[in-house]
């Protein structure tokens, strides 16, 4: 049976966690990385299909490749964090489905409706990648998601290989608290949600 986490578990996921645009000097692991996702990964999709694929960025050359495909007020703050993530989908999530749900035929589910099969990807990737963003909370690391890229440009020099296509892009390592922007509001429950 679940338990409801702790009043502090809950700041560092939620209440306390920021978004960050500035970073410590301080390298984050390949290990702490597997960490992070290994811990995502198990969170739910439709079918267990499990679209998310991703690309962790560190190296200075590969900085400078992805450079170009970046706003400008995304540039700096990219360009300085320890590690930055494309957190991607696989258009052909489905070829995988034999695997990770044995319980039927849900291949064909995909492969008779590319319309299906690219909403399906789109948003099941946006939830792994929303949980992973809380896998690395957990850990102890800060990130800052971001639009700001041009897609085509990530996707070739990036993704083209393997025939995945970019989300949104998402800095991460130890954020530098000085840089943080004052927290803007958030809507509240009765202005937005309804229960019928």
């Amino acid at each position: 049976m679940a338990e409801a986490l702790i009043t502090s578990a809950l700041a560092t996921l939620f209440t306390e966690a920021r978004t960050h645009n500035g970073w410590q000097d301080k390298p984050v692991s390949d290990e702490l990385l597997q960490q992070a996702y290994d811990l995502a990964r198990m969170g739910p999709t439709s079918a267990n299909c499990c679209p998310l694929r991703v690309v962790f960025i560190r190296t200075k050359e590969s900085k400078e490749k992805l450079a170009p495909a970046l706003s400008s007020g995304n540039l700096e703050k990219t360009l300085s964090a320890p590690v930055t993530a494309i957190l991607a989908y696989d258009p052909a999530f489905y070829d995988l489905l034999p695997e990770l749900f044995p319980h039927g035929d849900a291949r064909s589910w995909f492969t008779s409706s590319p319309e299906l099969a690219h909403e399906t990807a789109f948003r099941n990737a946006s939830l792994q990648a929303a949980y992973l963003i809380l896998a690395l909370r957990s850990l102890g690391l800060d990130t800052g998601p971001m639009s700001g890229f041009d897609q085509a440009k990530v996707n070739e020099t990036f993704l083209s290989e393997q025939g995945w296509k970019a989300n949104f892009l998402l800095n991460i390592g130890y954020g530098d608290s000085g840089k943080v922007y004052p927290r803007a509001p958030r809507l509240a429950f009765d202005r937005v949600c309804k229960i019928i």
